[in-house]
């Protein structure tokens, strides 16, 4: 009896010691961790849902520290380096306590975790958004210690998967040549993806990442998506180790001349890390992102965006009143909602004709406008459409009023020269500075109280932080600069839009150069490149749409031949590309044959129709411009599988290329489906498939043939549910 009772004491005991799992869901996902007070916390398993004794059973759990920290264990991968006061490097992290709750949209759990030594804590906040298969990760730092704690690296989310044949997929690339696609297997060793521009940090790559389990796939495999909501300097880590056979995911802002100074009582909260899984390949995981971001993260994000003309390559600075005019009267003409007035509006004692002046200095030119802003806003109203106008309230000029009135605001060394930007002249100012705070606050607030009729505003920002440091930050605490500098502009960017929140405004930074979730709860779309050529637009819409949705992506019709590329393209070519995104135009309507204004009539007439579906539909990319095939092609679905618009393009001539099958997706097998070709040439022929009614069924198995006999052709059909 005796021994029956000590057996039944140590299975007790057991009990008790054993680790709690922590089950994190959504509605097609799961994400479990595990743990007991006193002991570290371990990741397990971000998947599907299966049940967790599942998870166990088949091997797929991870069983691996969810935050390890430079320390016991120095030669591991770490998300957290911090040095104490008495010049300790070590973490070893033990759960405190772990809470759940609500927080808005998010089922929030929150693992509040503590050094064993000193008094220094880490909670890891788990946000699950249900409806939109969402995990949010983010970390929150305090320091209980009597001195300042240095953090030297400060990771937002850490995430270990198995490493079983696994790619990553991301994007590269600069100026006019945004979010290139690049695809490769995850080799043994570090791979990281970063940026340290300090202002436009989605040139060279973007905070955002898919790990596919084997090759890529569009339509099925299971693919982990993530994507770091932070404006500035960010890394992301993919470490593939040869013993461990774990790839361990470390994400956060770029710890590159970043050291922080946690002072006593003091807490720093990390940006979020958002991820999303599939087993929809790619195009599922896109399709999380795009939901989830219009819903939850874009200011207006399930508003309608208007068809607009931007002035820009129609006259670049030659901005006048007369001109102006002329282009809301003619773009209104062939049914635009929305004309922005672009660079070279302002400057009183140096007005703005080229980009070496004026920055700074936002007042009307008057002898460009003599009727002031209120003048166009008038002919707008005249016209029947809204108005908008470019801004860069970051920025100044050396040659300018507010360079000469504040020298102290722009970022420089104190004992060196400041580098220049744009044009030899351009400067950044101080956003770490509450007085520049202030003035960027009051570029957009005086034009809106002068001018309350201004519907959009087009934020551009065309330099980086090319002197890094600030005179008005701490000499001790200059390596808060590239994080103070964008905790300033999210702050002046809160207090904008508390004031003006249904003003729309344009994310710009020398085109896509800001392309990041963190800027949208403030920015309704992004000008996404400064590249308008269609053909290069296929490639970089394509790779904007893994993460972004088609209504942040403007998307415009220029001129023929492209001022950029020289190419010379068909207007309804140039129209079926820019209409898989938020349409506008870029160029002097004038300049059209008649003819041809009356196809981008009719174009941006049959847009308004399909604008809902464009905007808020489930994408599904087709055929990639990087299979190098002559076609590219991607269409649309609503959530209600009732509409579907289908884009096909021929980029290239290839002599005697055999016919292909056109294989549809995401519509319904049970419906039929009747096509309607759009913007036709030539609108009394029509193409073969025009009035057909085809089930769902057959569409996304068998399929249909469907060939364009031209190079640079191009096809839109739409199919709505009989």
């Amino acid at each position: 009896m005796k021994k029956i009772f000590s057996l039944l004491v140590l299975a007790i005991f057991a009990l008790a010691a054993h680790a709690e799992d922590y089950v994190i869901s959504t509605k097609n996902t799961t994400m479990v961790l595990s743990g007991k007070k006193g002991e570290r916390l371990n990741f397990v398993y971000y998947g599907p849902t299966i049940p967790v004794n599942e998870i166990r059973a088949t091997g797929n759990a991870v069983n691996w520290g969810a935050y390890p920290t430079f320390g016991t264990h120095c030669t591991a991968e770490h998300a957290m380096l911090v040095t104490h006061p008495s010049g300790d490097n070590s973490l070893e992290l033990a759960i405190e306590e772990v809470k759940q709750y609500k927080e808005n949209e998010a089922e929030v759990t929150e693992f509040v975790m503590k050094d064993k030594v000193f008094p220094f804590y880490v909670s890891i906040l788990y946000k699950a958004i249900p409806d939109v298969d969402v995990i949010k990760v983010s970390t929150v730092i305090t320091n209980k210690e009597k001195k300042a704690v240095t953090l030297n690296r400060f990771a937002s989310a850490y995430l270990p998967m198995k490493s079983n044949e696994l790619w990553l997929s991301y994007l590269v690339g600069g100026w006019g040549a945004e979010c290139q696609l690049v695809e490769e297997p995850i080799h043994r060793g570090r791979r990281v993806i970063g940026n340290h521009d300090g202002a436009r940090t989605s040139f060279v790559t973007n905070p955002s990442f898919m790990v596919s389990r084997g090759e890529p796939n569009e339509h099925c495999g299971f693919v982990v998506g993530g994507t770091l909501l932070w404006t500035g300097n960010y890394e992301l880590s993919f470490l593939n180790e040869s013993n461990s056979n774990y790839l361990e995911i470390v994400a956060g802002i770029n710890p590159e001349a970043s050291a922080y100074t946690l002072e006593p009582k003091e807490s720093f909260t990390t940006p979020e890390l958002v991820l999303t899984c599939s087993t929809e390949g790619k195009g599922g995981v896109s399709r999380n992102f795009h939901r989830w971001g219009r819903k939850y993260q874009i200011i207006g994000g399930t508003q309608e965006r208007d068809i607009l003309l931007n002035s820009w390559e129609g006259v670049y600075f030659r901005v006048n009143q007369e001109g102006m005019d002329q282009m809301m009267k003619e773009f209104s003409a062939i049914g635009g909602e929305l004309f922005v007035m672009d660079d070279g509006w302002f400057g009183d004692k140096y007005p703005r004709d080229n980009g070496e002046t004026s920055l700074g200095d936002w007042m009307v030119c008057k002898k460009k406008l003599p009727q002031g802003v209120e003048g166009l806003i008038e002919s707008s109203k005249k016209f029947g459409i809204k108005f908008g106008i470019w801004i860069e309230p970051e920025m100044t000029n050396s040659k300018s009023e507010l360079y000469e009135k504040h020298p102290d605001w722009i970022l420089r060394q104190e004992e060196r020269e400041p580098v220049m930007g744009r044009g030899g002249t351009q400067l950044m100012l101080d956003m770490t500075n509450p007085e520049v705070q202030d003035h960027v606050f009051k570029v957009v607030d005086d034009l809106m109280v002068a001018n309350p009729d201004i519907y959009y505003m087009k934020w551009d920002a065309n330099f980086s932080i090319a002197n890094a440091a600030s005179l008005y930050l701490p000499k001790k605490k200059q390596s808060h600069l590239y994080i103070e500098y964008h905790r300033g502009l999210i702050k002046t960017l809160e207090r904008i839009r508390a004031k003006y929140p249904n003003l729309v405004i344009q994310l710009c930074a020398s085109g896509g150069g800001r392309l990041n979730y963190a800027f949208f709860p403030y920015f309704n779309e992004c000008w996404t490149s400064d590249n308008t050529d269609a053909i290069q637009r296929l490639f970089i819409q394509w790779g904007v749409s893994q993460y972004y949705p088609s209504n942040v992506m403007a998307a415009h019709v220029s001129a023929s031949p492209n001022h950029q590329t020289k190419r010379v393209t068909p207007l309804k070519f140039r129209f079926d590309v820019a209409m898989t995104g938020r349409l506008g135009m870029e160029m002097k309507p004038s300049d059209l044959t008649d003819k041809e204004k009356e196809f981008a009539k009719n174009a941006i007439a049959t847009y308004k129709n399909i604008r809902p579906v464009i905007q808020q539909g489930d994408l599904y990319r087709l055929i990639s411009p990087y299979e190098k095939k002559p076609y590219v092609s991607v269409m649309y679905v609503t959530p209600e599988k009732d509409r579907a618009v289908y884009f096909l393009y021929r980029t290239q001539y290839v002599r005697s290329y055999p016919a292909e099958v056109r294989v549809l997706k995401g519509l319904d097998p049970n419906k039929n489906y009747k096509f309607t070709e759009l913007n036709p040439e030539n609108p009394k022929k029509k193409g073969s498939l025009d009035g057909k009614v085809i089930s769902g069924k057959t569409l996304m198995t068998q399929g249909f043939y469907l060939n364009i006999e031209k190079e640079l052709g191009s096809a839109v059909y739409e199919l709505v549910a009989q």
